[in-house]
């Protein structure tokens, strides 16, 4: 516990001194960086793009999450009851499935779709002049679920037993499908968020090397003279770090207002219907500027010190 506690307060003291060092400039140390050159904007655009693709990675895996489990949510308490008998047969078993349906524990109530429903249903596929009277269209029973549900298998015993034509659809086969698919998604997002930010860290590593390398020079006379290495890398650490701070935000800033542009549903259906960011979500992609600055933090001090630490 001890040691535990040691450890969490050295990183909170690296922590302070880091948040200290960047945002305490020394005239003197900046002078060490170039502040212009195509390193600066090679790391501004790099940060820039990499915060930009971040914001889609995002809104893919938080919206197809979100549309998966609106569509699991709205199949999860519903299933339905298809009778493929017609003319009398048909009207004799839906009654029974209605009869059996009242006395079967869990379920809160059930129905028989109309023509019009079922026409609407049909709609997507056959247009809206579906002629039901002329089809062979089985009834639908829509059922719905109370407390923790009904036994499925049972009721498929009971329903074999008294109305023989009809079929129990408890929609399980529709809601794992989708419940793997947002998980799929998720992990795209995800990865592909992890894959910028690993990208941007390389970035900001060769920016940062070459940086140091074209002062190579300067570095051995500072070091000649008395300069600590922690004092000459810090310097460079700050610069890039700030630099990367800049572009990501910058980008993030364009992705979020390039999302705003983008509608959310097609003008035809609502397939898309809620892709993209919705409430507390738009805060999450402020979070990549920080992270990315962490990772060029990280990324600069590391290549800095292996720099120095070559130098004769």
């Amino acid at each position: 516990m001890t040691r535990l506690l040691s450890l969490l307060a050295a990183f909170l003291h690296g922590l302070r001194q880091a948040v200290m060092d960047l945002t305490r400039p020394d005239p003197g140390a900046e002078r060490l960086v170039p502040p212009t050159g195509t390193g600066v904007w090679l790391t501004v655009f790099a940060a820039g793009s990499m915060g930009f693709l971040s914001v889609f990675a995002l809104s893919l895996s938080l919206s197809a999450g979100h549309l998966a489990d609106r569509w699991a949510d709205a199949l999860a308490r519903t299933s339905t009851i298809r009778i493929d008998a017609t003319g009398e047969d048909g009207r004799q078993q839906t009654d029974a499935v209605l009869r059996l349906l009242e006395t079967t524990p869990g379920i809160a109530s059930a129905r028989a779709m109309s023509d019009e429903e079922e026409r609407a249903l049909l709609a997507p596929w056959f247009g809206n002049d579906l002629p039901l009277d002329t089809l062979p269209i089985p009834q639908l029973v829509e059922v719905t679920e109370e407390g923790n549900g009904y036994d499925s298998e049972g009721l498929r015993q009971r329903l074999a037993a008294e109305a023989p034509g009809a079929v129990l659809d408890d929609h399980a086969r529709w809601r794992q499908p989708l419940a793997a698919a947002a998980l799929r998604l998720r992990l795209l997002g995800w990865a592909a968020l992890t894959l910028i930010l690993g990208t941007t860290g390389v970035i900001i590593t060769l920016a940062a090397n070459a940086s140091l390398a074209s002062n190579a020079q300067v570095l051995r006379v500072l070091r000649q003279i008395g300069a600590q290495d922690g004092y000459i890398a810090r310097a460079f650490v700050r610069r890039f770090t700030l630099r990367t701070l800049f572009g990501s935000t910058a980008g993030i800033a364009t992705g979020l207002v390039v999302l705003l542009l983008i509608p959310s549903q097609t003008g035809s259906g609502e397939f898309l219907t809620g892709l993209g960011l919705s409430g507390g979500d738009w805060l999450l992609p402020w979070l990549v500027p920080v992270i990315a600055a962490a990772v060029a933090f990280t990324a600069t001090r590391v290549a800095a010190f292996r720099t120095l630490n070559g130098l004769p």
